[in-house]
């Protein structure tokens, strides 16, 4: 049955829940890294800013053919993953194979308990707030309204010139965060819907009270 969907979908038991829950809750134990499976092969999304992954030098693209001496081919997606955690200041090695780079990369990486930031935000040049979103989790909404605050004490209103999103490597997360954030930067109409065959399969989320009415430019 879920091989018939997208390649982003796939069935959930009690223990993946779980895992995903504390994704999305902000806090969990491991690397830090954000990965998907490609032709046998572990591929990273992204490695989550300030984590052992990204100071270990990971970066998006690379792709992950051993864990701990061990071929992650024949592996399912959650096996590789559980692979990858484990008690804090523990080691796991990997080796990766990245684009222009030979021979294969080996590193070891020592496991921590993540906790993800997924807001981060400076003023710039004196006019523009520069916002990096690098997850949407639950905490995601909460620190977009802190970072617009803040810069908006840094910045006086008058010249504010607008804001830059920075959405890169962001893996996704909770849809609801990501309703909250697009509602923060647009005027007016619906942020996401659904259209099914009948009417009662038909929903739309308007737009939310906006953060700041002056927060109408981004990038991606």
């Amino acid at each position: 049955m879920v091989t018939s969907l997208d390649p982003h979908s796939r069935y959930m038991n009690d223990k993946a829940w779980s895992e995903m829950q504390e994704t999305t809750h902000g806090e969990f134990g491991g690397l830090g890294i954000e990965v998907t499976m490609e032709d046998g092969v572990i591929k990273v999304v992204a490695p989550m800013d300030d984590t052992p992954a990204a100071r270990a030098g990971i970066r998006s693209g690379d792709l992950i053919t051993h864990i701990n001496g061990e071929a992650v081919e024949g592996l399912t997606l959650e096996q590789a993953v559980n692979k990858m955690k484990g008690p804090v200041n523990t080691t796991t090695r990997l080796k990766i194979i990245r684009t222009g780079a030979e021979p294969p990369i080996e590193v070891s990486i020592q496991r921590e308990i993540i906790r993800v930031r997924p807001v981060r935000y400076r003023a710039e040049g004196g006019d523009i707030g520069y916002v990096r979103i690098s997850a949407f989790n639950e905490q995601t909404t909460d620190g977009l309204k802190k970072a617009i605050a803040d810069i908006s004490k840094q910045i006086p209103p008058e010249k504010l010139a607008g804001y830059v999103v920075d959405l890169r490597n962001n893996p996704g997360g909770l849809l609801d965060q990501a309703v909250s954030v697009s509602a923060a930067f647009m005027a007016r109409g619906e942020v996401v819907s659904t259209r099914g065959r009948s009417p009662e399969e038909t929903s739309g989320t308007p737009r939310g009270a906006a953060i700041s009415p002056r927060a109408s430019r981004s990038s991606s």
